[in-house]
């Protein structure tokens, strides 16, 4: 018995041994999809590869972003040309180039992995397509990593006795056995693979265009200049150090244990991709690394603490029509006018509301006491507003503040009720003076842009929710934001945040919106949201105080 199953054995090795590990022909043509399931991309792209002449190029989302990587001379040279919007230009084409060092020469990047190592684990069948299987397993340190290659053969068009390798799909998945969870997981989706030449016009700049140089050779330009290389084995990871390194330097991270700092650099390194290839999209707004950048989802939703009740919020009709609609400017900025405090960082506390709540209340202040600017108590609704249906960091609605003030005469200011803590605290305001007081709110018309428009013009910075729920949002830079995604019913809306003005950028309507995420957040603490479609919900709940 045993002899028969050391023969079967023998001879399962000799077949699994006389399959040839694929290669790759040194030109080839390709079009695929790179996705990264923790990071929510799927990335369509297209690939030239000319090893002989080392040269390659690189497209991301049709030909939005061309990357190029020519090395026939010198130490070789990076090029991306990716479109550029100024206040001058809309869309402008511009080429931004790197050269190679002895250090960090530039080499054609291929978009299929070396298959060093690889062993053959039979055949299977990948969408109705038999292909052979191809696996490797590495371990280093915590981390063990598995690839797995699936690959097709066809005919040779120019030598009908050879076979061409097809790939069809490339996976890595990234197990950390210290974190005893899955780090990294991304797979590249393969299709129109063509071996034939490349017409050499494919690796040729356009004549109109002039490249220009950008600071520095390096590991820290892949995500811009050649995403890809972090992807195909081997894969190179030296930026993803760099960025982090440079992240918990900026923002002064200090991680408990070399577990959680472990566990923060792959949030962070899923985080990253995910904001480099929604710029590589160029749909009119842009995302960058912020403080929020080594957070997971849940951690992230934490933030969000505007609460749905679904009930009568108590507030009066809009008293305006549309007749008055018409008297309104095209764009307003109340921050001009000295209306709107400076932004602060609701930090780990769920108190967006409070946020939104407090600006609306400053601006009405600010404009019935003759322009003076009082900052007001965030903390005091936190503290106080429970029995309206609040619950402090764990979310809340602004009109159940008002319902506190009104019944309390007003809000403490910070300087009388004491600094925001950024957690529940013990309710002082009986023992401090209030200002403020209301005697009621008023529910502008709601999905209505000139309306809201109107009711910032005439009543000051407005108290409005929003759907946040959203990576676009969490990581926001510039630009006027419009997520298809983003809800706009009030089940949807999931934080507060504060309306203090309105504008038009490149033909697109936007409201002006303070957060509460610090001012490391967006463009200094603000973002430019869309009104198309009332995106995100702007529209659908805005509220402002009528002070008595």
């Amino acid at each position: 018995m045993w002899v028969l199953g050391f023969l079967c054995f023998a001879v399962f090795a000799c077949n699994a041994n006389a399959v040839d590990t694929p290669t790759w022909s040194d030109v080839y043509s390709v079009k695929a999809i790179l996705f990264i399931p923790y990071a929510e991309i799927a990335e369509p792209f297209s690939a030239w590869y000319d090893g002989p002449n080392k040269q390659s190029r690189i497209d991301y989302y049709g030909d939005m972003v061309q990357t190029y990587q020519l090395a026939k001379k010198g130490y070789g040279t990076s090029i991306k040309i990716a479109p550029v919007t100024t206040e001058e230009e809309l869309n402008a084409k511009t080429c931004l180039q790197v050269n190679g060092t002895s250090e960090e020469p530039i080499a054609p990047q291929t978009v299929l992995p070396d298959l060093t190592g690889f062993e053959y684990s039979g055949n299977e069948v990948i969408e109705g397509i038999t292909t052979e299987r191809w696996n490797l397993t590495t371990v280093v340190g915590e981390k063990k990593n598995k690839y797995v290659l699936w690959v097709r053969y066809q005919s040779d068009e120019n030598e009908s006795d050879k076979k061409v390798a097809v790939p069809v799909r490339y996976e890595m998945r990234g197990y950390n056995s210290l974190l005893g969870s899955h780090y990294d997981h991304y797979y590249l989706q393969y299709d129109q693979f063509d071996v034939n030449p490349i017409d050499s016009q494919i690796f040729e700049i356009q004549s109109n265009l002039t490249c220009g140089s950008f600071p520095g050779p390096g590991d820290k330009h892949i995500y811009t200049f050649n995403p890809m290389a972090e992807f195909i084995k081997p894969e190179r990871q030296g930026h993803v150090d760099f960025e982090f390194n440079k992240f918990t330097n900026k923002h002064r991270k200090n991680y408990a244990t070399d577990e959680e700092a472990m566990l923060r650099k792959e949030l962070f390194r899923q985080n990253l991709r995910f904001i480099h290839s929604h710029n590589r999209k160029n749909i009119g707004f842009s995302l960058t690394v912020n403080h929020l950048a080594d957070k997971s989802d849940n951690e992230l939703k934490a933030l969000r603490g505007k609460s749905y009740s679904g009930e009568y919020n108590g507030g009066l009709p809009f008293p305006y029509t549309s007749s008055n609609y018409t008297d309104v400017p095209d764009q307003w900025d109340w921050r001009l006018y000295g209306a709107v405090t400076p932004v602060k960082d609701q930090s780990v506390c769920g108190s967006c509301w409070s946020f939104g709540t407090i600006g609306a209340i400053e601006g009405a202040y600010f404009l019935k006491n003759g322009g003076k600017l009082v900052r007001l108590s965030q903390q005091a609704l936190i503290d106080c507003s429970w029995g309206y249906g609040n619950n402090g960091c764990d979310g809340g609605e602004d009109f159940r503040a008002y319902q506190w003030m009104l019944k309390h005469g007003g809000v403490p200011t910070e300087e009388d009720y004491g600094p925001y803590l950024g957690q529940d605290g013990y309710c002082h305001a009986n023992k401090v003076p209030k200002v403020a007081k209301i005697s009621s709110w008023v529910n502008v018309t709601a999905n209505n842009e000139q309306a809201l428009r109107l009711a910032i013009f005439k009543h000051g910075p407005i108290s409005v929710a929003i759907d946040a729920s959203h990576k676009t949002f969490s990581f926001y830079s510039n630009g006027v934001y419009y997520d298809e995604k983003c809800g706009n019913t009030e089940q949807d809306l999931d934080h507060a945040v504060l309306a203090v003005g309105y504008g038009t950028m490149n033909g697109k309507n936007y409201w002006l919106v303070k957060n509460s995420w610090s001012n490391y957040w967006g463009n200094d603490g603000y973002v430019l949201m869309s009104s198309e479609n009332n995106n995100c919900g702007v529209m659908c709940t805005p509220t402002y105080v009528n002070l008595a």
